[in-house]
Protein backbone atom coordinates (compact mmCIF):
# COMPACT_ATOMS: atom_id res chain seq x y z
CA UNK A 1 0.00 0.00 0.00
CA UNK A 2 1.54 3.42 -1.12
CA UNK A 3 1.51 6.79 0.64
CA UNK A 4 -1.07 7.96 -2.20
CA UNK A 5 -3.32 4.93 -1.40
CA UNK A 6 -2.90 5.59 2.43
CA UNK A 7 -3.52 9.48 2.22
CA UNK A 8 -6.72 9.08 -0.51
CA UNK A 9 -8.43 7.90 3.10
CA UNK A 10 -9.81 11.15 4.05
CA UNK A 11 -13.25 11.06 4.64
CA UNK A 12 -15.98 12.82 4.49
CA UNK A 13 -16.96 14.70 7.93
CA UNK A 14 -18.82 11.99 10.41
CA UNK A 15 -19.96 12.07 13.65
CA UNK A 16 -16.88 11.13 15.92
CA UNK A 17 -17.24 8.88 18.83
CA UNK A 18 -14.68 10.60 21.60
CA UNK A 19 -13.69 8.84 24.79
CA UNK A 20 -11.89 10.58 27.31
CA UNK A 21 -9.38 8.45 29.26
CA UNK A 22 -9.83 9.90 33.29
CA UNK A 23 -6.58 11.06 35.46
CA UNK A 24 -6.79 9.99 38.89
CA UNK A 25 -6.34 12.47 41.12
CA UNK A 26 -4.57 12.43 44.26
CA UNK A 27 -4.58 14.93 47.44
CA UNK A 28 -1.77 15.99 49.37
CA UNK A 29 -1.65 13.05 51.65
CA UNK A 30 -1.65 10.41 49.02
CA UNK A 31 -5.32 9.53 49.03
CA UNK A 32 -7.03 9.34 45.49
CA UNK A 33 -9.23 12.74 45.14
CA UNK A 34 -12.62 11.13 44.79
CA UNK A 35 -14.51 14.11 44.57
CA UNK A 36 -12.43 15.28 42.02
CA UNK A 37 -12.46 12.04 39.77
CA UNK A 38 -16.09 12.13 40.23
CA UNK A 39 -16.35 15.66 39.41
CA UNK A 40 -14.23 14.93 35.83
CA UNK A 41 -16.43 11.92 34.91
CA UNK A 42 -19.35 14.07 34.87
CA UNK A 43 -17.55 17.04 33.00
CA UNK A 44 -16.50 14.30 30.53
CA UNK A 45 -20.42 13.22 30.33
CA UNK A 46 -22.14 16.91 30.12
CA UNK A 47 -19.56 17.93 27.11
CA UNK A 48 -21.10 14.98 25.45
CA UNK A 49 -17.77 12.58 25.22
CA UNK A 50 -17.71 9.20 26.86
CA UNK A 51 -15.08 8.84 30.39
CA UNK A 52 -12.53 5.49 30.10
CA UNK A 53 -11.12 4.75 33.86
CA UNK A 54 -8.53 2.07 34.76
CA UNK A 55 -6.85 2.94 31.89
CA UNK A 56 -3.19 3.74 31.95
CA UNK A 57 -4.09 7.19 32.56
CA UNK A 58 -5.65 5.97 35.61
CA UNK A 59 -2.41 4.43 36.75
CA UNK A 60 -4.39 0.50 36.03
CA UNK A 61 -0.74 -0.72 36.05
CA UNK A 62 -0.30 0.07 39.88
CA UNK A 63 -3.93 -0.92 40.77
CA UNK A 64 -5.09 -3.65 42.79
CA UNK A 65 -8.15 -5.65 41.97
CA UNK A 66 -9.98 -4.02 44.80
CA UNK A 67 -8.86 -0.31 44.00
CA UNK A 68 -9.86 -0.78 40.60
CA UNK A 69 -13.06 -2.02 41.72
CA UNK A 70 -12.80 0.83 44.24
CA UNK A 71 -12.73 2.89 40.57
CA UNK A 72 -15.67 1.71 38.80
CA UNK A 73 -17.94 2.30 41.98
CA UNK A 74 -17.30 5.70 41.99
CA UNK A 75 -17.46 5.91 38.00
CA UNK A 76 -20.71 4.19 38.42
CA UNK A 77 -21.97 6.61 41.45
CA UNK A 78 -20.78 10.06 39.55
CA UNK A 79 -22.47 8.80 36.23
CA UNK A 80 -25.72 7.42 37.72
CA UNK A 81 -27.36 4.21 36.36
CA UNK A 82 -27.63 4.09 32.83
CA UNK A 83 -24.83 6.33 31.48
CA UNK A 84 -21.95 4.07 29.48
CA UNK A 85 -18.30 4.24 30.48
CA UNK A 86 -15.35 2.47 29.45
CA UNK A 87 -12.86 0.61 31.81
CA UNK A 88 -9.62 -1.66 31.75
CA UNK A 89 -9.33 -4.87 32.15
CA UNK A 90 -5.66 -5.27 32.92
CA UNK A 91 -3.80 -8.75 34.38
CA UNK A 92 -0.52 -8.25 33.72
CA UNK A 93 1.82 -9.70 36.73
CA UNK A 94 -1.33 -12.27 37.99
CA UNK A 95 -1.25 -15.68 38.63
CA UNK A 96 -3.40 -18.08 36.88
CA UNK A 97 -5.42 -18.79 33.72
CA UNK A 98 -5.01 -15.82 31.22
CA UNK A 99 -8.89 -16.40 30.03
CA UNK A 100 -10.07 -16.33 33.50
CA UNK A 101 -8.05 -13.68 34.95
CA UNK A 102 -9.73 -11.23 32.00
CA UNK A 103 -13.24 -12.52 32.34
CA UNK A 104 -13.25 -11.77 35.69
CA UNK A 105 -12.25 -8.26 35.05
CA UNK A 106 -14.81 -8.38 32.54
CA UNK A 107 -17.43 -9.96 34.86
CA UNK A 108 -16.81 -6.66 37.18
CA UNK A 109 -16.71 -4.15 34.50
CA UNK A 110 -20.13 -5.17 33.19
CA UNK A 111 -21.82 -5.37 37.07
CA UNK A 112 -20.77 -1.67 37.09
CA UNK A 113 -22.62 -1.43 33.37
CA UNK A 114 -19.06 -0.32 31.56
CA UNK A 115 -17.87 -1.58 28.24
CA UNK A 116 -14.09 -3.65 28.77
CA UNK A 117 -11.30 -3.11 26.98
CA UNK A 118 -9.00 -5.42 27.05
CA UNK A 119 -5.35 -4.75 27.62
CA UNK A 120 -2.58 -6.94 26.50
CA UNK A 121 -0.55 -9.15 28.22
CA UNK A 122 3.35 -9.75 28.08
CA UNK A 123 2.74 -13.52 28.22
CA UNK A 124 1.16 -13.31 25.04
CA UNK A 125 4.31 -11.83 23.23
CA UNK A 126 5.81 -14.19 20.40
CA UNK A 127 3.25 -16.25 20.52
CA UNK A 128 1.66 -17.32 17.07
CA UNK A 129 -1.45 -14.62 15.80
CA UNK A 130 -3.69 -17.96 16.29
CA UNK A 131 -2.76 -18.45 19.33
CA UNK A 132 -3.69 -14.83 20.65
CA UNK A 133 -6.62 -14.61 18.50
CA UNK A 134 -8.41 -17.81 20.05
CA UNK A 135 -7.57 -16.11 23.44
CA UNK A 136 -9.21 -12.89 22.62
CA UNK A 137 -12.31 -14.97 21.30
CA UNK A 138 -12.54 -16.95 24.35
CA UNK A 139 -12.35 -13.92 26.61
CA UNK A 140 -15.30 -11.78 24.26
CA UNK A 141 -17.24 -14.60 24.55
CA UNK A 142 -20.83 -14.35 25.75
CA UNK A 143 -19.92 -10.36 26.58
CA UNK A 144 -21.88 -8.23 24.07
CA UNK A 145 -19.51 -5.31 23.53
CA UNK A 146 -15.60 -5.31 24.31
CA UNK A 147 -13.15 -3.25 22.65
CA UNK A 148 -9.24 -4.39 22.01
CA UNK A 149 -6.09 -2.63 22.25
CA UNK A 150 -3.08 -2.47 20.54
CA UNK A 151 -0.39 -0.51 22.98
CA UNK A 152 3.00 0.67 21.79
CA UNK A 153 6.30 -0.62 24.19
CA UNK A 154 6.85 2.99 24.55
CA UNK A 155 3.64 3.49 27.20
CA UNK A 156 3.99 0.30 28.95
CA UNK A 157 6.12 -3.12 28.52
CA UNK A 158 3.10 -5.68 28.29
CA UNK A 159 2.21 -3.33 25.00
CA UNK A 160 2.21 -4.97 21.71
CA UNK A 161 1.53 -3.67 18.10
CA UNK A 162 -0.05 -6.77 16.27
CA UNK A 163 0.70 -8.34 13.04
CA UNK A 164 -1.84 -7.19 10.67
CA UNK A 165 -3.36 -10.84 10.53
CA UNK A 166 -3.90 -10.81 13.91
CA UNK A 167 -5.62 -7.83 13.72
CA UNK A 168 -8.05 -8.97 10.95
CA UNK A 169 -8.63 -12.11 13.15
CA UNK A 170 -9.42 -9.82 16.17
CA UNK A 171 -11.92 -7.50 13.71
CA UNK A 172 -13.63 -10.77 12.78
CA UNK A 173 -14.33 -11.37 16.95
CA UNK A 174 -18.16 -10.15 16.58
CA UNK A 175 -18.40 -9.34 20.65
CA UNK A 176 -15.04 -7.00 20.02
CA UNK A 177 -16.95 -3.82 18.34
CA UNK A 178 -14.02 -1.81 18.42
CA UNK A 179 -10.04 -1.46 18.74
CA UNK A 180 -7.68 1.71 20.51
CA UNK A 181 -5.12 2.02 18.28
CA UNK A 182 -1.47 3.73 20.05
CA UNK A 183 1.24 2.68 18.45
CA UNK A 184 1.88 7.05 18.08
CA UNK A 185 2.59 5.78 13.87
CA UNK A 186 0.16 7.47 11.32
CA UNK A 187 0.86 4.85 8.71
CA UNK A 188 -0.06 2.27 10.71
CA UNK A 189 -3.12 3.66 12.21
CA UNK A 190 -4.11 4.23 8.27
CA UNK A 191 -3.53 0.50 7.67
CA UNK A 192 -6.34 -0.34 10.49
CA UNK A 193 -8.03 2.13 8.89
CA UNK A 194 -8.13 0.16 5.85
CA UNK A 195 -8.33 -3.21 6.96
CA UNK A 196 -11.37 -2.26 8.74
CA UNK A 197 -13.13 -0.66 5.83
CA UNK A 198 -12.24 -3.70 3.60
CA UNK A 199 -13.31 -6.54 6.36
CA UNK A 200 -15.94 -4.87 8.76
CA UNK A 201 -16.62 -1.32 8.13
CA UNK A 202 -18.57 -0.63 11.55
CA UNK A 203 -15.89 -1.74 13.94
CA UNK A 204 -14.79 1.54 15.70
CA UNK A 205 -10.61 2.18 15.75
CA UNK A 206 -9.92 4.57 18.25
CA UNK A 207 -7.01 6.37 17.72
CA UNK A 208 -4.50 6.37 20.86
CA UNK A 209 -2.19 8.83 18.82
CA UNK A 210 -1.79 11.63 21.50
CA UNK A 211 1.08 12.99 19.31
CA UNK A 212 -1.37 13.20 15.92
CA UNK A 213 -5.00 13.97 17.28
CA UNK A 214 -6.19 14.55 13.72
CA UNK A 215 -6.86 11.16 13.06
CA UNK A 216 -10.85 12.19 13.23
CA UNK A 217 -10.30 13.43 9.77
CA UNK A 218 -9.64 9.63 8.19
CA UNK A 219 -12.89 7.79 9.64
CA UNK A 220 -11.27 7.31 13.50
CA UNK A 221 -13.19 7.55 16.54
CA UNK A 222 -11.14 7.97 19.54
CA UNK A 223 -9.49 7.41 23.06
CA UNK A 224 -7.44 9.70 24.45
CA UNK A 225 -5.44 10.72 27.79
CA UNK A 226 -4.89 13.87 26.16
CA UNK A 227 -8.85 14.48 26.13
CA UNK A 228 -8.65 14.27 29.94
CA UNK A 229 -7.37 17.24 30.15
CA UNK A 230 -9.72 19.20 28.42
CA UNK A 231 -12.65 17.05 27.06
CA UNK A 232 -14.82 20.43 26.61
CA UNK A 233 -11.52 21.71 23.92
CA UNK A 234 -12.12 18.28 22.43
CA UNK A 235 -16.01 18.55 22.35
CA UNK A 236 -15.85 21.59 20.59
CA UNK A 237 -13.43 20.24 18.12
CA UNK A 238 -15.20 17.27 17.02
CA UNK A 239 -18.73 19.91 16.56
CA UNK A 240 -16.06 22.15 14.52
CA UNK A 241 -15.56 19.28 12.26
CA UNK A 242 -18.52 17.84 12.15
CA UNK A 243 -19.81 21.55 10.74
CA UNK A 244 -17.19 22.09 8.58
CA UNK A 245 -16.24 25.18 10.60
CA UNK A 246 -12.65 26.37 9.62
CA UNK A 247 -12.50 27.22 13.24
CA UNK A 248 -11.72 23.97 13.37
CA UNK A 249 -8.03 23.98 12.68
CA UNK A 250 -6.85 26.88 15.05
CA UNK A 251 -8.14 24.69 17.86
CA UNK A 252 -6.72 21.00 16.55
CA UNK A 253 -3.51 22.28 16.58
CA UNK A 254 -3.52 24.21 19.87
CA UNK A 255 -4.73 20.80 21.16
CA UNK A 256 -2.56 19.13 19.27
CA UNK A 257 0.65 21.50 20.53
CA UNK A 258 -0.62 20.24 24.08
CA UNK A 259 -0.06 16.98 23.20
CA UNK A 260 3.18 17.37 21.95
CA UNK A 261 3.87 18.78 25.30
CA UNK A 262 2.68 16.65 27.50
CA UNK A 263 3.00 13.05 25.64
CA UNK A 264 7.30 13.97 24.88
CA UNK A 265 9.85 11.66 26.30
CA UNK A 266 9.56 10.07 28.74
CA UNK A 267 5.80 9.03 27.16
CA UNK A 268 4.54 7.99 30.93
CA UNK A 269 5.50 11.45 32.62
CA UNK A 270 2.04 12.17 30.68
CA UNK A 271 0.20 11.58 33.76
CA UNK A 272 1.99 14.32 35.92
CA UNK A 273 1.60 16.91 33.15
CA UNK A 274 -2.08 15.83 33.39
CA UNK A 275 -2.34 16.33 37.12
CA UNK A 276 0.03 19.94 36.63
CA UNK A 277 -2.38 20.77 33.72
CA UNK A 278 -5.81 20.20 35.59
CA UNK A 279 -4.42 21.28 38.90
CA UNK A 280 -3.79 24.89 36.82
CA UNK A 281 -7.16 24.75 35.76
CA UNK A 282 -8.64 24.18 39.05
CA UNK A 283 -10.40 20.55 38.53
CA UNK A 284 -8.02 18.82 40.79
CA UNK A 285 -6.40 19.84 44.53
CA UNK A 286 -3.06 19.21 44.07
CA UNK A 287 -0.65 18.18 40.72
CA UNK A 288 0.13 15.20 42.76
CA UNK A 289 0.72 11.90 40.85
CA UNK A 290 0.60 7.84 41.86
CA UNK A 291 3.91 7.80 43.92
CA UNK A 292 5.69 5.18 41.32
CA UNK A 293 4.68 7.38 38.10
CA UNK A 294 7.51 9.41 36.31
CA UNK A 295 7.89 12.98 37.38
CA UNK A 296 8.28 15.77 35.09
CA UNK A 297 10.54 18.47 36.03
CA UNK A 298 9.96 21.75 38.55
CA UNK A 299 9.15 24.19 35.58
CA UNK A 300 6.33 21.90 33.65
CA UNK A 301 3.48 24.11 35.35
CA UNK A 302 5.13 26.84 32.68
CA UNK A 303 4.89 25.31 30.06
CA UNK A 304 1.36 23.94 30.55
CA UNK A 305 0.16 27.26 30.95
CA UNK A 306 1.27 28.91 27.97
CA UNK A 307 -0.42 25.58 26.39
CA UNK A 308 -3.96 26.88 28.42
CA UNK A 309 -3.72 30.36 27.25
CA UNK A 310 -3.32 29.30 23.87
CA UNK A 311 -6.42 27.15 24.54
CA UNK A 312 -8.31 30.42 25.50
CA UNK A 313 -7.97 29.23 29.25
CA UNK A 314 -7.44 32.40 31.21
CA UNK A 315 -5.07 31.23 33.91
Amino acid sequence: MTIDSLMEQRRPRRPVQGVAALLLPYLGNGQVAVDAFQRQAQHVHQVRLMSAVNMDTGYVNYLSDAEKVEVLRWTREALGKKVPFVAGAYIEGQEGDAVSLYRRQMDSIFSFGGIPIIFQTARLHGKPGKEKIALYRSVCRGFDHVIGFELGAMFAPNGEIFDEETVRGLMEIPELKGMKHSSLDRLTELRRLALRDQIRPEFRIYTGNDLGINRIEYGSDYLLGLAGFAPEKFAERDRLWLAGDPAYFALSDALQHLGNVAFREPVPAYKHSAAVFLHLLGRIPTSQTHPQNPQRPIWEAEMLRQCAGRLGYDL
